[in-house]
């Protein structure tokens, strides 16, 4: 029986940090703890957590170091005291070092992509990492294929990997969420996303703009908007503009904690963007059994399944598909629910994540 791997695992962020990318890396660490071939993983993160909590076995997370070179230097200084089986690079900037220290301990890399950073043309210093990695991981199709189209290997080293979701987004009591968050005897309209500073990809805008529409013909319809950022003054200005800011609710970063109530009060989530490497918060939201709309473009088509799970249009589309999806009947919450975790439940994402390791074993 071979020995247990060793992985050296490089992140920007994962347990306490917050967003889609430190969820995916956290979700990774926690299948690779299960995995009968993994012995142990040393984590080093760029970004300070704001609290890690409990580890999962076989999981060791260090302190934030500031700084590239520092961040390097102790990349280097670990790499040589475990000497690991595996370089994980989980961002491409940490690539150029992941490969420098898979080469020079002997080891074999895996390199993930999250989506966009891969979307357009890679200068040849963020390509070659990926091209001489052992093996890629991608989020979704769509970044497969983008990075696909640029590699120069005769041969993709690239498998698709989706995402998962927590055991904590399930079902739960809807009204009392509702009461928790002051929405009753209202449809309530969700997005949870940064408001990024490259204003406007997210989607929010195409709700604020068709939101009098949708009050006009609709019950009372309120627009919750949880996720914070340097996009927020603009987007107030846009509800002032359009006559709706008494109808956005701007909720800033929510607690991870309180995640859940927020998904299971919503009448519906929405997330129209078009920069989604995957939209993990499509599948938090249909978990918590909220129907979920967004646009065929990017990672998003994987989430939604295509749009088996949740609906899935054209930009030209999306605002009638907007109306409707409000007006309809929400869907029995169970089926939903037990749809997500049959195709994208953490069973599913471990025997993933074993497959992907069983191409270097």
């Amino acid at each position: 029986m071979p020995r247990p791997l060793k992985i050296l695992f490089l992140a920007t962020d994962a347990f306490g940090g917050y967003g889609g990318i430190a969820q995916y890396n956290r979700d990774i660490l926690t299948a690779m703890s299960h995995a009968k071939s993994i012995g142990e993983v040393e984590v080093l993160v760029r970004l300070s957590p704001d609290h890690i909590g409990s580890l999962p076995a076989k999981i060791k997370q260090y302190p934030a170091v500031l700084g590239r070179l520092g961040y390097a230097l102790r990349a280097i200084a670990r790499a040589l005291v475990l000497r690991p089986d595996i370089v994980f690079n989980g961002h491409l900037y940490h690539g150029s070092l992941a490969y420098l220290i898979a080469k020079l301990i002997g080891a074999k890399m895996i390199s993930q992509l999250h989506g966009t950073e891969v979307w357009e043309q890679l200068a040849p210093a963020r390509l070659t990492p990926l091209e001489r990695s052992d093996l890629v991981l991608c989020v979704s199709r769509h970044t497969k294929a983008c990075y696909d189209r640029q590699s120069l290997r005769d041969q993709a080293n690239s498998i698709v990997v989706p995402n998962t979701v927590g055991p904590e987004f399930q079902l739960g009591d809807r009204q009392t969420a509702r009461k928790k968050f002051n929405l009753e005897g209202e449809k309530a309209i969700l997005t949870v996303a940064r408001l990024d500073s490259r204003g406007g990809y997210k989607g929010h805008d195409r709700i604020i703009r068709n939101l009098r529409a949708l009050t006009q013909s609709n019950d009372a319809v309120s627009y919750l908007i949880a996720g914070d950022g340097p996009d927020r003054p603009r987007l107030e200005q846009l509800s002032r503009d359009c006559g709706v800011a008494d109808k956005v609710r701007f909720l800033g970063k929510v607690p991870i904690e309180d995640l859940p109530d927020l998904y299971r009060a919503a009448d519906l989530f929405a997330l129209p963007s078009t920069g989604e490497g995957f939209g993990i918060v499509f599948l938090e939201a249909m978990s918590c059994g909220t129907p979920a709309i967004g646009l065929n473009v990017g990672g998003s088509c994987d989430a939604l399944a295509d749009g088996a799970l949740g609906v899935c249009v054209n930009e030209t589309d999306f605002p009638a598909a907007l109306q409707a999806a409000l007006r309809k009947p929400r869907p029995a919450p169970e089926a939903l629910s037990d749809a997500v975790t049959e195709r994208f439940g953490r069973k599913v994402f471990n025997l993933h994540i074993e497959t992907a390791l069983a191409h270097l074993i």
